[in-house]
């Protein structure tokens, strides 16, 4: 039965994956911050587990070695998105969005393939965002939001770089953009305004389209960026 490890899986796309994973015949590990929800068949919780530090990658491996197993899909869909705007920058909120965005996933990433925790043919999802792209930026949009739109940008070099370290090992690396969605990360920084005019779709779809993508995804894709739904 493969193994699937969601970092990030306490709400919105992450807690959708692991509920569609779990269902379609996948053991799956699901990382959370906070206290675990609770337990579900073919899912095992780890809680306690802050990206946003130095600590997540080790103490995240020294509970998964316990298992002894290969994993074949991991994903990184951990987030934050403060908002932020020229008149009004915030170092606390730039500082949380870059780390947890775009500096954890190289240590994460690291200490799960120093741990032979995944091998040749196992595939490493780091989920970032439309918003990172430069082209796509229009003028119309405006600015603002340095740290959100910056760290995703950051996220897309990261998975280029990781691509490159990791291509000879026979793991490939994927990012992806799963869309817009209507979460509570969405609403709470004000843009359910435009989850109509923007096509915004709930997380389980995001997810269903993800995990569809990441069945045809292989070395072959590895590096490049892609948006299984489309921009938007």
């Amino acid at each position: 039965m493969p193994n699937v490890l969601i970092i990030g899986a306490s709400k919105g796309l992450g807690d959708a994956l692991v509920k569609e994973y779990s269902t379609t015949g996948n053991n799956v590990f699901a990382i959370t911050r906070g206290e675990p929800p609770e337990s579900i068949p073919r899912v095992t919780y780890i809680g306690g587990v802050d990206v946003a530090t130095e600590r997540a990658g080790p103490d995240l491996i020294s509970v998964l070695e316990q298992y002894n197993m290969n994993i074949e899909t991991v994903i990184i869909t951990a987030g934050y998105f403060g908002t932020e705007s020229f008149d009004e920058p915030s170092w606390e909120k730039e500082v949380k969005m870059y780390t947890t965005s775009s500096i954890a996933p190289v240590f994460l990433v690291h200490h799960i393939v120093k741990a032979k925790l995944v091998s040749k043919g196992s595939k490493i999802i780091l989920v970032s965002s439309e918003s990172g792209s430069i082209t796509l930026r229009h003028e119309s949009e405006g600015g603002g939001n340095y740290g959100h739109h910056a760290s995703k940008a950051a996220l897309n070099m990261v998975g280029k770089l990781l691509s490159l370290d990791l291509k000879d090992k026979g793991i490939a690396v994927g990012i992806v953009h799963p869309g817009f969605m209507r979460t509570e990360m969405t609403k709470s920084v004000g843009f359910d305004k435009f989850w109509e005019d923007g096509g915004a779709v709930t997380p389980d779809e995001a997810a269903s389209s993800l995990i569809e993508f990441i069945k045809v995804f292989d070395i072959g894709k590895t590096g490049e960026y892609w948006a299984p739904r489309g921009p938007g």
